[in-house]
């Protein structure tokens, strides 16, 4: 089977963003159509709830975060710098064992965003050799 693709599972319509809704892309949906896909949603592999206070990261990117020089905080200024760090580390640890070399992934998030921002999960896979496309 040839390798897959890991892909925001809420652009696949899971309803696991922070708001406890989905960004169903149709366009993504029609491009995947045929190809093996892994869906994951980050803050979910890392233990947060849906729905969840938003979240923003703060003093860097998500490599700064990675490297412990930011972190990721609610609205509120609950840190859940740990939680984003580990559905990062999940997400990469389902790349590799699945052999995904590819993602699509969610849009301005402070997980899987490539803009404006680097998310968290985008730096790791990035760190982890995938190649990256955003998408919602």
């Amino acid at each position: 089977m040839a390798p897959g693709l890991l892909v925001s599972a809420c652009l696949l319509g899971a309803a696991c963003r922070y708001d406890g809704g989905s960004r169903l892309d149709p366009e993504v949906l029609a491009a995947l159509a045929g190809r093996r896909v892994v869906p994951v949603c980050p803050e979910q592999l890392g233990g947060l709830a849906t729905p969840r206070p938003a979240a923003a990261l703060e003093g860097g990117d998500g490599l700064a975060v990675i490297e412990g020089r930011a972190a990721v905080r609610t609205v509120a200024g609950q840190d859940v710098t740990a939680q984003f760090l580990r559905g990062a580390e999940e997400a990469a640890r389902l790349a590799r064992r699945l052999g995904v070399a590819r993602a699509v992934l969610k849009a301005r998030s402070p997980s899987c965003g490539l803009t404006p921002v680097l998310g968290v999960t985008a730096a790791r896979l990035l760190l982890e050799g995938l190649e990256i496309e955003e998408a919602g």
